[in-house]
Parts: structure tokens; sequence; C-alpha cells
């Protein structure tokens, strides 16, 4: 039976260390604030919007939500960034993507100043990862797999290491932070040949395949740690990851649950990225 790596208990512990670096901004008489914007009604990103507004309202921090039709101009969201640029009271902001089809990703992203990017989706964000820089934030769900990684003391020094997807999003830097770590890292994605046997070579893997259940018993085996980073709905209608945990669960050393894993800590990760933001805007020693 494999060690349950539930993120509820990473999540209370990443909270303390939140709460504490609250506390130092108020004394500075600094409130740290949260800038939303969403386009649309998708329900995906009103479900993560309502997670990470009741998250902030627990742990101190303020929120601002700026809200578009799915039909916005280029213009209109243009605007707004700037909008959310130029306010002095908001220190970081989550714009929820994919953006309809209509508008130039890329040109929006790379649109809001990189230190108010707090979920790593600026090109100079994502350049400070691929290069091992500590200025800007990285992607705020492998993120968390890291943070789940640290709180468990699971050493990635030396070991072999498998990504599952190569999305920017998710695969891509967390293979990244995995060299980091100094892990050997190898990414598998739709193109590669025979993946379980790829798979199964791994001391850590790192799943984010985007199906679900893709993952079964015949690519894993014992002593391995399994990070499920999908979210995914089966055929009952329940949350599910991207592994088969019923499979996996008796074959390996440790596994994350879904739901109660990455997506729990991921929420708290972006909130200590707007905490942190505040903290380096007032010249703050961050924790």
């Amino acid at each position: 039976m494999a060690k349950l790596l539930s993120g509820k208990e990473v999540t209370a512990s990443l909270n303390e260390e939140i709460r504490k670096k609250t506390e130092l901004l108020t004394a500075h008489h600094i409130t740290p604030k949260l800038g939303i914007i969403r386009i649309g009604e998708r329900e995906d990103d009103i479900s993560y919007e309502r997670g990470a507004t009741k998250r902030c309202e627990t742990l101190g921090v303020s929120y601002e939500k700026f809200l578009l039709p799915e039909d916005a101009s280029e213009e209109m969201v243009l605007n707004t960034i700037a909008q959310v640029n130029e306010a002095d009271d908001i220190h970081g902001v989550l714009l929820f993507r994919p953006l309809p089809r209509h508008l130039d990703e890329n040109k929006i992203i790379n649109a809001l100043a990189v230190e108010k990017d707090i979920d790593g989706i600026t090109d100079r964000s994502m350049a400070s990862v691929f290069l091992g820089k500590q200025t800007g934030f990285a992607p705020c769900t492998p993120s968390a797999c890291m943070k789940i990684l640290d709180h468990y003391g699971i050493d990635c020094s030396g070991k072999k290491a498998v990504v599952i997807g190569r999305s920017p999003v998710v695969g891509k830097p967390a293979a990244m932070m995995l060299l980091q770590k100094n892990a050997t890292v190898t990414i598998c994605h739709t193109k590669t040949k025979d993946m379980p046997s790829v798979v199964k070579e791994a001391d850590i893997v790192i799943v984010a395949a985007g199906r679900a259940g893709v993952i079964g018993a015949d690519y894993l085996r014992a002593g391995q740690t399994v990070i499920d980073v999908g979210i995914n709905v089966n055929e009952e209608g329940k949350l599910c990851g991207d592994v088969n945990f019923a499979d996996a669960e008796p074959v390996v050393d440790a596994i994350t649950p879904v739901p109660g894993g990455v997506g729990s800590v991921t929420t708290s990760v972006l909130i200590e990225h707007v905490v942190d933001a505040a903290l380096l805007k007032a010249g703050l020693a961050i924790l």
C-alpha cells in the first residue's frame, strides 16, 4: 500500500508560512492584493476563482475581480491589463487561460508586468525558470509539485525522474524545476515510443497527460513516487487524475490522490506568490 501524499497536509504547512509573511506586511501597513482577470464564464475558471478568493480571505489577502465578456475586444483586455499593471495596490495578477480564440494570447500575456506575473505565464517569467534564475515566479502547478516533494522529504538529487506531458503550463517547467533539484529528467509525450518501459525506469513520476486514468499499473513499479497533476471527470461524474489510482496505489511507494493532492496546494502557492510579490515591492526579505 502506497503512502498517500496528502495535499491537505502540505497546504496547512504552507498556509502557516503565508500567515507569517502577511503578519510582516501588516506590521508595515501593507495588505497584499490579488487582481483576477477572467474573460467569459468557463465553469472551471469560476471554480478555481472561487477557491482562490476563499483562500485569500482565509490568509488575509485582498482581491479585486476584473470580469470581461466572452466577446471582449483585444483593446478592452489590454486596457484591463494596463489598469492592473498601474494599480499600486495590486501586487499579483491571475489571468485565466486559455483566452477566447479571437484574442492574441501571446500579445496579451506578455503585456502583463513581469513583477505581477504570479503564475509564470509571461515569456520573461518562463525564461527565468529555464535559466534557473530566482527572478519572477514559476507557474503555480509545477511549483506545487515541488512543494509536495519537499514537504515529504523526497530527495530528487541523482534520481531518475519522468514528466509525462510537455505543455508550457506544467510539463516543461516541472522538468526544469526537477533539473534544478539535480534529478536526471526525461519528458514523455504522445510520440514517445514504449512509454511504459521509460516510465518504469523512473524513481519520480510527474503525470500531466491530460487524460483520465491513462497511466496504469503497466507503467509503474515498486519504489516510485507518483505526483498526479491531472484533474478529470470520469464516467461516473467523479473527479479523477491522469493516473488510475486503484491500479497504481498497490504498486508504487507514494502517490498523490485526486482530489486532495496537487490542486489544493496550487491554490496556496498562488496566494504565496502574491504575498511574496508584495514583500519584494516593499523591499522586505522573503521569509
